[in-house]
């Protein structure tokens, strides 16, 4: 088979990109890649996936309170919505936060450093400290939002900036 001449051309092109090491443009760098290794040898990822699992209990609740009564098979589908995909897709989003704060060569200097079985017990307990310190933030938040000391703090905030006077105003006035 004989190549025109444009198509040498071509070939040649395309041969010089990939000799020198030009990736196409959907492809990650190696930063991009290096960051994703981090966000696994750190234990990052399974975090995300904690964040996933709480995503999807809040939805859940959400679901249960308006629809009390729920056929097992929905819940089957329903733990099915956000998977693989989903996660891929929160995992692009955070590798951009890494590349704007991070220098690739820290990047790789995190990587070295969890990868020495100095850090194995810290990612292995993470995720349950995480979870734990997490029900103890919400218990918190609870306590405080239910107390009463807190709700006059509130309440004397809403009538020192009239705030019920300033609303009915904007009510009136169509200003919602």
């Amino acid at each position: 088979m004989k190549l025109s001449k444009k198509n040498k051309s071509l070939v040649w092109l395309v041969l010089f990109f990939l000799l020198a090491g030009v990736a196409p443009a959907f492809s990650e760098s190696e930063k991009e890649k290096d960051i994703k290794k981090l966000l696994e040898v750190s234990g990052i990822l399974r975090q995300l996936s904690y964040m996933q699992d709480t995503f999807m209990n809040s939805v859940s609740i959400m679901i249960s309170g308006t629809f009390p009564k729920v056929p097992d098979e929905f819940w089957k589908e329903f733990n099915q919505l956000v998977g693989e995909k989903e996660m891929n897709e929160l995992i692009a989003r955070v590798i951009p936060v890494y590349d704007k704060h991070m220098s690739h060569e820290t990047v790789k200097k995190l990587i070295e450093m969890f990868e020495t079985p100095f850090w194995e017990e810290w990612k292995k307990k993470m995720p349950e400290i995480s979870r734990e310190a997490g029900v103890v933030g919400s218990q918190w938040g609870r306590e405080i939002s239910q107390s009463a000391e807190f709700n006059q703090k509130v309440e004397g905030l809403i009538k020192k900036y009239e705030l019920e006077k300033l609303n009915q105003k904007n009510k009136k006035a169509g200003t919602d």
